[in-house]
């Protein structure tokens, strides 16, 4: 696997890539948060097309959304010469990508991730999926899009929760891959963070990952650090209240704790680095209210975690500061006390 990811202005990128090639039809994926905010510096690139609005959050990457896109696609008479461009977040470049792999056996994508968190982590390496009867990316398949135009200019238009969000991925690539960069930016605020050098980073980890296992057989396993437990706590607080859910980064970072934790109790890591970790995700994050009959619904979401075996829940778990195991077979009793030590 070889995926094309370009890091520049969108106008330049865009237009680079479209120079040359003879699509049928160009076709736009965007939720309603994009299209207000970041469909207008594409639009006038492109040439005259169809664009499919649907609604944002995880909540709606749904085969129902699915439904709509495919519509709008036949609608649309796209053969497979067409191209789509998904303009969003992780939950359109997911949804829109899954979308165009199975039109019509598959067509052409481009990504254009326009938060930290998609730029970061969901546009690289193929990875496209919704999630199906509340389990996270339950349904999915591999496939590259023709290319990944990241433009740091996107950021702009977000939150600062959304940043934050993005942010925990960032901290992920260190901690499995890159010490050095580790020991950096724990001493920096997040405000002072530099986005377009720490996106780079994280891309170029992410990518050499990738490209030595496409289809996650092994080493790319190592990617999930945070996210068993991390994607159960996000699903399970998918279904409370809308103030009690979490951005995919809030709970990956909920998560990194406790696998840190459960790193630290299998003597992978040091108390020292497990330490480290807590302190600087409290810090930026701070801690979300776990209570005790949230637990157990917790425990039981990880059954449905994707690097299982048999009924063997398997980790990928730190070992040492920038390096990752996969594949650590931890028990539910190892996962409760990684859940107590968090609420502590």
């Amino acid at each position: 696997m070889n995926q094309s990811v370009v890091i520049a202005p969108i106008g330049e990128s865009l237009k680079a890539f479209l120079e040359g090639t003879a699509y049928s039809k160009v076709f736009v994926v965007a939720d309603k948060q994009t299209k207000k905010y970041c469909y207008p510096h594409i639009k006038a690139l492109l040439p005259k097309h169809p664009l499919v609005v649907v609604e944002a959050g995880e909540e709606n990457k749904n085969l129902a959304s699915c439904e709509q896109i495919w519509e709008a696609m036949t609608e649309a008479e796209l053969d497979r010469h067409a191209l789509v461009i998904n303009i969003g977040g992780g939950v359109v470049g997911d949804m829109g990508g899954f979308c165009a792999a199975v039109y019509k056996r598959g067509i052409d994508f481009v990504q254009i991730p326009t938060t930290l968190l998609s730029q970061v982590d969901a546009s690289v390496g193929g990875k496209l999926g919704i999630d199906f009867h509340g389990f996270k990316n339950h349904l999915g398949a591999f496939n590259i899009p023709n290319s990944v135009l990241i433009d740091p200019l996107f950021l702009q238009t977000l939150p600062e929760r959304e940043l934050r969000s993005g942010f925990a991925e960032i901290v992920k690539h260190c901690l499995i891959a890159d010490a050095e960069r580790w020991g950096k930016i724990r001493f920096v605020d997040f405000e002072r963070q530099n986005w377009p050098e720490l996106i780079a980073h994280s891309v170029a980890i992410k990518k050499k990952v990738v490209e030595q296992d496409p289809t996650e057989k092994g080493l790319r396993k190592i990617l999930n650090f945070g996210h068993t437990l991390g994607h159960a706590v996000e699903t399970h607080f998918l279904g409370k209240a809308p103030s009690k859910k979490l951005f995919h980064g809030e709970a990956i970072a909920v998560g990194m704790i406790m696998e840190s934790y459960l790193s630290f109790s299998k003597k992978m890591i040091d108390r020292e680095l497990l330490t480290q970790i807590e302190e600087f995700i409290f810090a930026t994050y701070g801690k979300v209210a776990i209570a005790e009959e949230d637990i157990a619904p917790i425990l039981a979401l990880t059954r449905q975690d994707k690097k299982n075996k048999g009924k063997e829940i398997r980790f990928s778990l730190l070992n040492g500061p920038g390096s990752c195991a996969f594949d650590v077979v931890v028990t539910t009793s190892e996962m409760r006390k990684a859940i107590d030590y968090y609420m502590a």
